[in-house]
């Protein structure tokens, strides 16, 4: 009787504790569950907050129809926008600091990113002449920096995305600082425009005004390694984002975006997005419009070479399925653009 006692007493003991665990993981369940939806809630709201469509944008050029991203293979024009609440400026009187143009191709599952060089001198549609891309989107808000981002590389624009200052740093900030390397010994003006950045060469944690500094100094390169840099700090703020203690931290991220975006996505077609992740992480090329320094005038200006524009011309109608008759363009690439041109015999 004594040891059937014990046994019962060891049953209900064992089936307590099954019971508290299953009543412990439902509820984590639900937790998961809850916050999962409230993210959601979350995202949509800041994706209708961010939303805008900009009058006499009805759809881009050389598209028959607008373009599904679940489908279709689509470019997006990123612009960060010299806005500052020192400056007091408004969105759409602005110059534009930091351009980054991006194909997604389905297929392949993959992505070419170019940064351009906020001096280079281009032709803009808006007044008729050349001057630097930096000025198109003062001359004309994100429709004329679109157009002539177009006009450059005579492709399609399919969506855009323009973020100011205050959401680069609020979303580095939101988490926790990111790691990025530091070239060189750096001294630079915060978004405040005061000197108060000091950085020192090496992989370095910085804050959010630290990595705004970081990508927008040029004073001991160039455009074009500023371009690099500033790809390499959107890749750590991925690589962040993208990790397990950062789950947490999404609120502050959304509300960050939420604030301080605008683009023409619906919250349909961001998440719509997600289809390239489920093939696995894209690979992500990244090309360079090479030029050469210009003072001639007494300005500077970045001018760039001819063939260098046709060459990213080509890589992006590719990737993007423009030219479907076109010859493949690996024979004469060389450089940073040769191992991204070499994807275009698999398009075709």
């Amino acid at each position: 009787m004594k040891k059937r006692s014990i046994s019962k007493k060891r049953s209900s003991k064992a089936s307590l504790i099954i019971k508290v665990t299953l009543l412990l993981a439902a509820s984590l369940v639900i937790c998961v569950v809850a916050y999962g939806v409230y993210l959601t809630k979350q995202v949509e709201h800041a994706a209708n907050s961010a939303h805008e469509v900009l009058e006499g944008r009805e759809a881009p050029p050389l598209r028959e129809a607008k373009v599904e991203p679940i489908h279709d293979n689509v470019s997006i024009l990123f612009v960060g926008v010299d806005d500052s609440d020192k400056r007091e400026q408004g969105s759409d009187n602005s110059r534009s600091d930091a351009l980054i143009l991006a194909t997604l191709n389905n297929k392949t599952n993959s992505v070419k990113m170019l940064s351009i060089p906020r001096d280079s001198y281009v032709y803009i549609p808006e007044v008729g002449y050349k001057d630097k891309i930096t000025h198109a989107h003062a001359f004309g808000g994100t429709l004329t920096t679109i157009e002539t981002v177009e006009e450059l590389f005579d492709i399609p624009i399919d969506y855009y995305v323009r973020m100011n200052f205050n959401a680069f740093i609020d979303v580095v900030d939101a988490l926790g600082g990111i790691e990025a390397e530091v070239p060189y010994t750096l001294h630079e003006l915060d978004e405040f425009d005061k000197y108060t950045i000091n950085l020192e060469p090496g992989l370095q944690h910085l804050n959010g005004s630290e990595a705004l500094a970081l990508a927008r100094t040029r004073k001991l390169d160039s455009d074009i390694e500023r371009g690099k840099r500033q790809q390499e700090i959107l890749s750590a703020i991925i690589k962040k984002t993208a990790s397990v203690g950062s789950i947490t931290k999404y609120d502050d991220v959304i509300k960050a975006l939420g604030d301080n975006m605008k683009t023409d996505m619906t919250f349909a077609e961001m998440k719509s997005f997600l289809s390239y992740l489920t093939q696995g992480v894209p690979r992500i090329d990244s090309l360079t419009l090479e030029g050469q320094d210009d003072t001639s005038t007494g300005i500077y200006y970045y001018q760039l070479e001819q063939s260098s524009v046709k060459e990213i011309q080509e890589i992006f109608k590719n990737h993007l399925g423009l030219n479907e008759s076109s010859s493949s363009l690996t024979t004469s690439t060389t450089g940073t653009n040769s191992a991204a041109s070499d994807e275009t015999s698999e398009i075709e």
